[in-house]
């Protein structure tokens, strides 16, 4: 974290409105650049951690859905904005929302917000499309239908990060 969170400046967008999953993490040394700002593929790795912890939180190992569903998600679609650098030792809240849930595929809200105490700021957000897909031959299948009613228990659910 900054060493005075009244450096941080007030937040930026509708963090505090978001809904879904939230999956706390802090910035290591190996997350960052010689200048110890967080390299830019890093929030992509923050954010396919998220949405494997909402879809465990779910109930559903993703290592599991291949083994006994014969199903995988896989990124379809990803549309970033960087809006300021998060930096060694900052907390963070990368959170996931989704916007649409269709048969074979959903797409995702996601954002990284500092935790910075009296004024979090949104860092980074995203729009990500998922793609259900038959493991045996990667093609696109329908996600099963016990799955997508636990998406739905949790489209609403506001984030407690």
């Amino acid at each position: 974290m900054h060493e005075s969170c009244s450096s941080c400046p007030p937040v930026v967008g509708d963090v505090e409105a978001s809904v879904g999953y939230c999956w706390p993490v802090r910035v290591y040394y190996e997350d960052t650049d010689a200048g110890g700002v967080v390299y830019h593929a890093t929030y992509l790795n923050y954010m396919e951690r998220a949405r494997t912890e909402w879809l465990r939180a779910l109930g559903y190992a993703q290592e599991a859905l291949v083994r006994e569903r014969g199903i995988l998600f896989a990124v379809h679609r990803l549309s970033v904005d960087y809006l300021y650098p998060a930096r060694l030792d900052d907390q963070l809240c990368v959170r996931v929302g989704a916007l649409k849930i269709r048969r074979a595929s959903m797409e995702f809200s996601q954002q990284i917000q500092s935790k910075c105490a009296s004024y979090p700021r949104l860092l980074t957000r995203a729009t990500v499309k998922i793609a259900c897909l038959a493991a045996k031959n990667m093609t696109p299948c329908p996600i099963p239908d016990p799955i997508l009613d636990a998406f739905h228990t949790w489209e609403n659910r506001r984030c407690e990060c």
